[in-house]
């Protein structure tokens, strides 16, 4: 059995209120008529106590899942049997309320079921009502003439319900129908949305090149809509990325080859906005924002959605969607939008990781190279030219031998000599490649060595000046990073400043921050000329102390003037909060 739509289930309730009513009524006379006799009307009170218990199942059947159009019919079955009931009852008839019942019989039958019903009702009621008064006597017939009128008034009540009971289950399933439109339309887009996102996240999953992901991002925004119809065709999309400072147009649809050049400050307007708030901002004239009234595909929408593309406290641009209709945007619209810009931002994210991954492998290429060179030169001009003199010496010495046996002995004290410094020299360039000290004394020793060092192979007075305990706070991998750094600085005072005293200091600046000071009394230098073509010299030395700085999340400062000495100052948090305070 198929359940009862929902507004023919209505119609079961409104019946089943004026049942009541009808009941209610009847009762009301009945107790008039009978001035108060309850026994002398037993038999009409029996018939409207069956009605009562049969509407009260009804009740049930209503708020159960069993109503059915089997149980409505017999509803009406119900309602025949009590407009005949009353009709047996003695004194009863269609000349009084018995009229009522048979009415409510034909009106449940014509509204409910259709005029047939309401006809076939009035018939059953009325040949049933005849029999009980008439008898089919002919002698009595003539008793039936007075119900030709009530008899007429139920056929036309029967004709009128059934019309409108036409009209109001055709409505229902004009309802209904309209109503599975629209379910089916809801899941629809609930489809689209879901496929719109799973192909962007396929797509993050698949490529690290961002660019392609935001092609996407704006190629699904404009299909996910078609449910829109060719007004998606008119959206005006773009991805604006932060580049040098400014926000530029990295990819769009329908902008102009003049917007793809535009730039823009966020400053002011929508993106700054949504870039300040980080939420989705929505603007009804774009044609007037103070920086995005410039893009001419624009001025002719009247609505535009700017959503931040933000991970934490990276802000790495925005995406904008506009549409000349005012209303083109929804929330379901809105949510799918946001859903790809998260995709989008995660995109860009991976992008931006894997280009400084790139980045970071060709610059440790080009630190490995530039080391390589380093020690080739080193080498070259320290211990081979040395070595090379070393037998130069010893080929002049075997001749020697042979002239002037007595000059052999002063000959070599010099190789002896020539031999120590080499093995010096030697020995400094390993411990700069790597000192052991370090390892097993930590910083404020491996810097006292390098000191020693310098002033024995170079005679330069280096001074080490570092209070207890405060350099074991650092990481070990940190200690190594800051030896490099000081010994990049010492080795740039030596050869460039000539300094004839560095100072190298350890210490801590608010009990969370360890400093590192490197100061000569050297020549110095113009930092910002040199900053500006220190690559195009072709040393790295400058970009590489940066770059180790970097590495443990400290600060470079360097100070110097023509004249005055240089002094570089590396500052390197020791908690959280104090890498947020450099930070801020």
């Amino acid at each position: 059995m198929r359940p009862a739509s929902r507004s023919v289930i209505q119609i079961d309730w409104l019946l089943f209120s004026l049942r009541w009513l009808l009941l209610f009524a009847i009762a009301a006379e009945v107790f008039i008529t009978s001035g108060g006799n309850l026994a002398a009307q037993w038999l009409t009170w029996a018939v409207l106590a069956a009605g009562a218990a049969g509407n009260a199942l009804i009740a049930i059947f209503l708020f159960s899942r069993w109503w059915t159009n089997v149980a409505a019919r017999l509803t009406l079955v119900a309602d025949i049997l009590l407009a005949i009931g009353l009709a047996a009852v003695p004194g009863g008839g269609l000349l009084n309320s018995t009229l009522w019942a048979a009415l409510f019989a034909v009106v449940t039958g014509g509204l409910r079921f259709g005029w047939v019903w309401g006809l076939g009702a009035m018939v059953v009621v009325a040949a049933a009502d005849a029999i009980l008064l008439a008898n089919f006597e002919a002698s009595n017939a003539v008793m039936l003439v007075p119900y030709i009128p009530q008899s007429v008034f139920l056929l036309t009540s029967s004709l009128v319900a059934g019309v409108l009971g036409e009209l109001t289950r055709a409505q229902a399933v004009r309802r209904t129908h309209a109503e599975r439109d629209i379910e089916e339309k809801r899941l629809k887009h609930i489809r689209e949305q879901a496929r719109a996102i799973y192909k962007m996240a396929l797509l993050v999953s698949e490529t690290l090149n961002y660019e392609r992901v935001l092609d996407a991002a704006l190629d699904l925004s404009t299909s996910s809509m078609a449910d829109t119809g060719a007004a998606a065709s008119q959206m005006v999309s773009a991805v604006l990325l932060f580049r040098d400072g400014l926000l530029r147009v990295i990819t769009a649809r329908r902008f102009t080859q003049a917007d793809l050049k535009a730039t823009f400050p966020a400053q002011a307007g929508a993106i700054a906005e949504a870039l300040a708030g980080g939420e989705a901002v929505f603007s009804s004239e774009p044609s007037n924002d103070p920086e995005l009234s410039r893009i001419i595909a624009l001025r002719s929408c009247r609505t535009l959605m700017a959503f931040p593309l933000q991970a934490g406290v990276d802000n790495f641009g925005v995406m904008i969607f506009a549409h000349p209709r005012p209303d083109f945007f929804d929330l379901d619209h809105i949510e799918l939008l946001e859903a790809i810009c998260k995709h989008t931002i995660i995109a860009v994210k991976n992008g931006r990781l894997y280009q400084k991954l790139l980045e970071e492998k060709e610059r440790i290429v080009e630190v490995e190279e530039e080391a390589r060179k380093k020690l080739a030169r080193d080498l070259h001009d320290g211990p081979t030219q040395s070595v090379a003199a070393l037998a130069m010496r010893a080929n002049y010495i075997r001749r020697l031998l042979e002239r002037e046996p007595k000059s052999v002995a002063e000959e070599l004290y010099k190789v002896e000599d020539l031999a120590r410094r080499t093995t010096k020299e030697i020995r400094h360039m390993l411990f700069t490649l790597r000192p052991l000290v370090l390892e097993s004394q930590g910083l404020a020793a491996a810097l006292q060595s390098l000191a020693d060092k310098m002033r024995e192979n170079y005679d330069l007075n280096v001074i080490v000046e570092a209070h207890p305990g405060t350099a074991e706070r650092l990481e070990l991998h940190a200690q190594g990073v800051l030896f490099y750094i000081a010994e990049e600085a010492v080795g740039n005072a030596r050869k460039h400043a000539a300094a004839k005293h560095i100072w190298v200091r350890l210490g801590l600046r608010a009990q969370d921050i360890f400093s590192l000071v490197i100061e000569d009394d050297g020549v110095g230098f113009n930092v910002g000329a040199v900053g500006a073509n220190y690559e195009q010299r072709g040393s790295l030395g400058m970009v590489n102390m940066r770059e180790r700085t970097e590495l443990v999340s400290g600060q470079l400062h360097i100070d110097s003037a023509e004249g005055r000495g240089t002094k570089i100052t590396i500052l390197v948090p020791l908690t959280d909060d104090a890498r947020e305070k450099l930070l801020s």
